[in-house]
């Protein structure tokens, strides 16, 4: 554990340093191409910098915030565009600027939405949840009572919760750094009503804005002149989810040092050719009759579920990458706790996973999966 702390030091203070070259030394070269050269060493760096951890959890979080959505962010930088371009003295500031760099956040342009949440979820709620979901997972996985399809949808939630806690905790300590408001994590992606609805106006919508400004925006453009444009958007969307499976297969090679099997990468193909068939429907009938959302809120959501099951999950959970994360949650509960259960995030997967069986069993599914 001290020696994963000392990693988690050495890496933020890199990427620290890294930032503060981009910040007082590429801004002041012209954007464009010389911009982007003098930026291919921090992009190097970022790209493999989460080898550096030792911890499976560490080393998806930092190629998340980092090789995904902070290369990203300063490839749009490069050509002064995106949350660090020089457009708004508010972003002039150093600390704000290491800010939307290394976290998953975005500056709330106007003021926040007066139509309350359906459903009452806040930190300290999904918090909770997501604890009481681990334990279950640590109690009851590990002794064959749960059946795999299950487990995936206990999965599911699970993944939900965390995206939305590692979020919503980063955007609240910024907030309280550099005083501004920020966007939410998602929106309450479980009423979507169309997968349009779902990727790109209530899911993870850190991700959903950064593939909108690197890959869709600059693909629509290049396609407006040959395809028009009615129909340049499609290989735009098609672009970006293409583009999000790669990264995807990216991290969990990370995370596992597994030969990546492309199930990852066709997920979000299949996604991105359903999203834009979807579209074509709309078009096809528009004014005309369409499902209503207590219909296809449920289809959609089904829809997600049932693709994750067959190309999403499978890989991660052949690999005992799932169980590999989870466990990073017991040896921190442990290390820290000295034997005491609280009831914390960590401390109640801790205390419900004493044993090594949880571990000793995914390992055994991951060899006969093989």
């Amino acid at each position: 554990m001290e020696g994963e702390i000392i990693n988690i030091v050495h890496v933020w203070l890199s990427i620290i340093a890294s930032l503060c070259y981009c910040y007082f030394i590429s801004s002041n070269i012209p954007k464009g191409f010389y911009r982007f050269v003098s930026l291919l060493p921090i992009l190097s760096l970022f790209t493999f910098l989460p080898l550096y951890h030792s911890s499976p959890f560490n080393t998806a979080v930092t190629t998340l915030f980092i090789t995904w959505l902070a290369n990203f962010k300063l490839l749009l930088f490069a050509f002064d565009r995106g949350p660090l371009s020089s457009d708004h003295p508010r972003k002039s500031s150093l600390i704000l600027f290491i800010a939307l760099a290394s976290f998953p956040i975005k500056i709330r342009d106007g003021p926040p939405p007066s139509t309350p949440k359906k459903l009452p979820l806040n930190l300290a709620v999904e918090v909770l949840a997501f604890a009481i979901l681990v334990s279950v997972l640590y109690r009851y996985k590990h002794l064959l009572l749960l059946h795999p399809k299950t487990v995936m949808v206990l999965y599911c939630f699970l993944l939900f919760f965390l995206i939305d806690i590692l979020i919503t905790f980063s955007s609240n300590i910024i907030r309280v750094i550099v005083g501004l408001e920020l966007e939410p994590a998602s929106d309450e992606p479980y009423l979507s009503t169309s997968l349009q609805d779902f990727w790109g106006r209530r899911w993870n919508l850190m991700v959903t804005n950064t593939l909108r400004h690197t890959v869709f925006k600059p693909v629509r453009t290049a396609c407006k002149p040959i395809l028009g444009n009615d129909w340049a958007p499609i290989p735009a969307v098609l672009g970006a989810f293409a583009v999000s499976g790669l990264m995807h297969e990216l991290l969990f090679f990370y995370v596992t040092r597994v030969t990546p099997t492309w199930e990852m990468t066709a997920f979000f193909v299949v996604h991105g050719v359903c999203v834009v068939l979807e579209f074509e429907v709309k078009r096809a009938f528009t004014g005309k009759c369409l499902l209503p959302g207590i219909v296809s809120g449920p289809l959609t959501v089904g829809f997600v579920v049932a693709t994750s099951f067959w190309l999403f999950f499978p890989p991660v959970m052949r690999s005992g990458a799932d169980v590999k994360v989870i466990q990073d949650f017991k040896v921190f509960a442990e290390s820290e706790d000295g034997g005491e259960e609280p009831w914390t995030v960590v401390s109640v997967a801790a205390s419900l996973g004493k044993s090594e069986s949880w571990r000793a069993h995914g390992e055994v599914e991951a060899k006969e999966e093989k």
